[in-house]
């Protein structure tokens, strides 16, 4: 599977951040994107959409390996790519570990470049690392060096059918950034609709820094 990954590592990859439309003017206000735990430590007043006790597990006991110490909940999360299966979850709208039931349709897609991050994080002495599965799993490797990039189930992570279980695991493979990511490294936002693209627009009316809209049907389910 390493070889067949290996051949279709993307030499520009791009991660994705996805949150409610209701955070986003909060966002833009606070500069960017905190963690779990800062989120928590500040008191922040957000529209939560991820699963309680996954996120309780990311904040209290799960380490991110390769920065031994340091818990999951500390980073801000991304996936590789649109369409995740945590959106299909939301989607979904039945797992009774979700308190979240509105639907895919508020849920924004926030991309930016993976190399340009890592630039970054690197220039500001910044943790970052990426795992091979769901980094809110028991047992997942978890890498701080770009060489390791071929370790990341590309196939998997373009996949739209996740019923086998290797597929399952490798799409979930996510890149994560400690305490922190800036706004201004959002190069884009993918919505489901016009009316959505409406509000984000509105919302971005102010901002200094304001990434491409973009309708992006095809990362919704």
């Amino acid at each position: 599977m390493n070889r067949q990954a290996m051949a279709q590592t993307p030499t520009q990859p791009k991660i994705y951040h996805i949150t409610h439309l209701r955070n986003l003017a909060q966002i833009v206000a606070m500069g960017g994107l905190c963690s779990d735990a800062r989120r928590v430590e500040l008191g922040l007043d957000c529209e939560i959409v991820g699963m309680s006790e996954i996120k309780r597990r990311r904040l209290e006991e799960l380490e991110v390996g390769c920065h031994p110490g340091t818990k999951v909940g500390q980073y801000v999360p991304f996936y590789f790519c649109p369409r995740s299966i945590m959106l299909y979850i939301l989607h979904q709208g039945n797992h009774p570990d979700l308190n979240y039931h509105g639907g895919q349709q508020p849920i924004l897609h926030l991309q930016a470049d993976l190399r340009a991050t890592v630039q970054w994080a690197n220039q500001n002495a910044t943790r970052w690392a990426f795992s091979t599965s769901n980094a809110g799993a028991r047992y997942t490797s978890f890498y701080a060096s770009l060489d390791h990039l071929h370790e990341v189930n590309w196939a998997a992570v373009a996949a739209t059918d996740f019923r086998s279980a290797e597929i399952k695991d490798g799409k979930q493979a996510e890149f994560l950034v400690q305490d922190w990511f800036p706004w201004a490294l959002i190069e884009k936002i993918g919505v489901f609709n016009q009316n959505i693209s409406a509000e984000v627009q509105a919302a971005l009316a102010a901002a200094d820094h304001a990434p491409i809209v973009n309708i992006e049907r095809d990362w919704y389910y």
